[in-house]
């Protein structure tokens, strides 16, 4: 008898007095709140899987009937294929450089990785990304994009910029949960021996140290964007061991350490610090070189729907930065692309839509004929729809590895009871969880006392050494293994591995406060930087493409974080305007707009 069914099994059992049937979904309202209320319900959840059934009937279109011809023909500047955050940055940067004359279609979520959800009024939460770091210095445009939506408030390019304070995540920031006691941070340095405790620090010297290394031709090691870091083979040889070969090459041996440095490998990267590239494991660390004048280092920005309300602001940015009349057409469209070929002087992209969702009878086609093509979409999308191969892109040799992941979002009534240690604090990690931990979406929200409802969103890759829902001592032996599961998973084997956190810390008494779950299920939800991914040289081909058909994706990078997602999108955008080389010289001229010339000379670089 598995959890689940021995918990409604004995609720039946315990209730008989009050008439109740141990059928738990007969229950009536007031057996259900009972049973809630002693933590033995357990509401069902809603699972959503974004862009699976858009990615079947993408894999099926070829047996859609030919003779379904468009029912409606755009005729654009640029079109931007794809509504994640490259998609969203293309446009913003278009918009700002004067070219309003463009067109982007949202894909299968519009936001991707950064959308968001709500359990109405201040209960948003996100679906996916939840925090971006301290833009670095090189990180030109991701502070001109902070600075254009106010987040950034004063000195967008000093060494410490002023941003929003409502922005900066607030204390406590984070804890671990650690031999049944929450410490302060992430490494539980106060509880261990000295020797171990030693290394620890040992470790983050090191790291820090190489936040300012660099090459021999003069570029940091580790730099985000990763196009403007350093080839010197000195450094991109770290590409070819894990990142725990060389923890143990460099005498870092202590389990903590390495439990340690495996999360955060599993919360960037989506898999563990044994298959992880040691040169992006270092550059999780080495890359975050960002000051605040108004937060000490290491801070982070955040809200209650995480990187989401960036994707708010950048829609409203470009609305304004555009600043067309009423009724003109708007800039984007829902649907997404099934073509893309060039004709001629032109390229066309047909599209579907499904206006009341894919399977709902069949989809509505429009093609568009555009100047310029961004496809701003995962590499495993673009393969089907893109001729990559032109452009040398083998998909069978070139795509990246992706992880899967769960983002699951549970609605509280009140705060369960806290072990002792540290309080509550916006980021909660088990050390040595199968999840990443958990975060609470009205941490951000300045009050004088806790709200009386919360959002608890936890984090859980599924690792392919992962074990399933349904059985402890399986394992998920592949990716492809990890996303049949996925796919065929129960709503309640989903809450199994979603919870497998907060169970650790709460136990039964988190069902007496939790009584609304969302689940969001993404299949390829992130690039993996495995063991040698600095190599791919399809991806390279695709970053040096200058032609009516351009790239713009965090696959290019072979690394899914925002910030790179960001850069491929206003490069692209920047190479549409004129003023992005083709070569790494910074002798430009910029052709576009006055907006777009500003720092011009370093933001525009590419390798």
């Amino acid at each position: 008898m598995d959890r689940r069914r021995f918990l409604i099994a004995g609720a039946g059992a315990g209730a008989a007095g009050l008439g109740l049937l141990s059928g738990c979904d007969r229950l009536g309202d007031d057996a259900n709140r009972f049973l809630a209320g002693v933590g033995l319900r357990e509401p069902m959840p809603v699972v959503l899987r974004p862009g699976m059934a858009e990615g079947h009937a993408l894999r099926d279109a070829a047996s859609w009937p030919s003779a379904v011809a468009a029912q409606d023909e755009i005729v654009t500047d640029v079109a931007i294929l794809g509504g994640g955050v490259a998609g969203l940055s293309a446009a913003w940067q278009l918009a700002r450089g004067g070219l309003t004359d463009f067109l982007l279609v949202d894909g299968p979520e519009f936001g991707g990785n950064a959308a968001a959800g709500s359990f109405g009024g201040d209960l948003a939460f996100p679906r996916g990304a939840h925090y971006l770091p301290l833009p670095s210095p090189e990180s030109t445009h991701i502070r001109e994009m902070l600075a254009d939506t106010g987040v950034i408030r004063r000195d967008p390019f000093a060494a410490r910029p002023e941003f929003d304070e409502r922005a900066l995540v607030h204390a406590p920031d984070e804890r671990l949960f650690f031999e049944g006691k929450w410490h302060d941070g992430l490494l539980p340095s106060d509880a261990a021996p000295d020797e171990v405790a030693a290394q620890h620090t040992r470790f983050l010297a090191r790291v820090e140290q190489l936040k300012s290394a660099r090459g021999s031709d003069g570029r940091k090691a580790f730099a985000i964007p990763l196009a403007l870091a350093s080839q010197d083979p000195a450094w991109t040889g770290l590409d070819q061991q894990s990142m725990r070969q060389w923890m143990l090459a460099e005498g870092f041996t202590a389990p903590t350490l390495h439990t340690y440095v495996d999360y955060c490998c599993r919360d960037d990267y989506g898999a563990g610090h044994d298959l992880i590239s040691a040169w992006a494991g270092l550059y999780y660390f080495a890359s975050r070189a960002g000051h605040a004048r108004d937060a000490a280092d290491g801070a982070v920005l955040t809200w209650p729907d995480g990187l989401h309300a960036l994707v708010t602001r950048l829609s409203a940015r470009i609305d304004a930065h555009r600043g067309v009349k009423p009724g003109a057409p708007p800039w984007r469209r829902p649907g997404m692309a099934l073509q893309v070929q060039e004709q001629g002087r032109e390229v066309s992209v047909l599209c579907a839509w499904w206006p009341d969702g894919v399977g709902a009878g069949p989809p509505k086609r429009y093609r568009i004929r555009a100047r310029r093509v961004i496809c701003a979409m995962p590499l495993h999308v673009a393969a089907r729809v893109a001729p990559l191969r032109e452009f040398g892109f083998d998909p069978a040799r070139h795509l990246p590895p992706t992880a899967s992941w769960m983002v699951s979002s549970f609605r509280l009534r009140g705060f369960p009871p806290e072990a002792p240690g540290v309080p509550l604090a916006w980021d909660n990690v088990v050390h040595g969880g199968r999840g990443l931990g958990y975060v609470v979406s009205t941490h951000q929200l300045i009050r004088q006392a806790r709200p009386a409802a919360t959002v608890f969103t936890a984090y859980c890759p599924l690792d392919a050494a992962a074990a399933t829902g349904t059985d402890a001592g399986s394992a998920l032996r592949s990716l492809a293994d990890t996303r049949r599961w996925l796919a065929g998973a129960s709503p309640a084997e989903l809450m199994d591995y979603a919870t497998t956190d907060l169970r650790t810390v709460y136990g039964r008494a988190f069902w007496r406060h939790a009584d609304a779950v969302e689940i969001t299920v993404r299949g390829h939800a992130m690039a993996s930087p495995r063991t040698g991914f600095l190599g791919n040289a399809g991806a390279a081909a695709l970053r040096a493409a200058d032609g009516r058909i351009l790239f713009a994706h965090a696959d290019l990078s072979g690394v899914s974080v925002f910030e790179e997602a960001a850069w491929w999108g206003t490069r692209a955008a920047r190479r549409i305007l004129g003023c992005a080389p083709s070569s790494a010289s910074l002798a430009i001229t910029c052709r576009g707009a006055a907006s777009c010339r500003i720092l011009c000379a370093i933001s525009c670089r590419t390798r």
